[in-house]
């Protein structure tokens, strides 16, 4: 038998307060799935484009799909990486949560702080999920056109 252990009063009331972070770490493995999906997408066409041959103007069209891909790619991995941090911050909340009513030690605080760390990560996440999209569209709305930089001015002082 375990010494001091949590009542079932105890024991349901961190059941109860553990739920809304259940909830949050099931959302977090949808999107998890998700952006695993798009970034599987990204990954493929960046590999099918690379594989063309040829210097006809549409496989130059193509070609210049890549530096978006890239972005793209980019953006997916830190979505997945927020998110991943997202999901362990909040398994630690729910850890942390039982480890204090078998300690029989307040954790309202740090279990908030948890949350809202976690909430902060998730929407991280969401925010460069968004930027993806934001350029996944951008690519099919005009096409890739291959990255111009403005002139500079040759003399400074104009």
């Amino acid at each position: 038998m375990l010494i001091n252990t949590p009542s079932i009063e105890q024991l349901s009331t961190v059941i109860s307060q553990v739920t809304g972070p259940a909830f949050l770490l099931a959302a977090e493995a949808q999107l998890l799935a998700v952006l695993v999906s798009r970034l599987d997408r990204i990954i493929d066409r960046a590999r099918t484009i690379v594989q063309t041959d040829g210097d006809s103007a549409a496989q130059v069209d193509l070609k210049a799909e890549l530096p978006i891909l890239k972005k793209r790619g980019l953006l997916m991995h830190y979505a997945i990486y927020w998110g991943v941090a997202s999901c362990i911050v909040t398994s630690i909340l729910v850890i942390v949560s039982f480890g204090a009513a078998y300690l029989h030690v307040r954790h309202e605080y740090g279990a908030g702080l948890l949350f809202a760390l976690a909430m902060a990560l998730f929407t991280a996440a969401l925010v460069a999920f968004a930027r993806e999209l934001q350029l996944g569209y951008i690519e099919i709305s005009g096409g890739a056109k291959p990255l111009q930089r403005r002139a500079q001015k040759s003399y400074p002082h104009a």
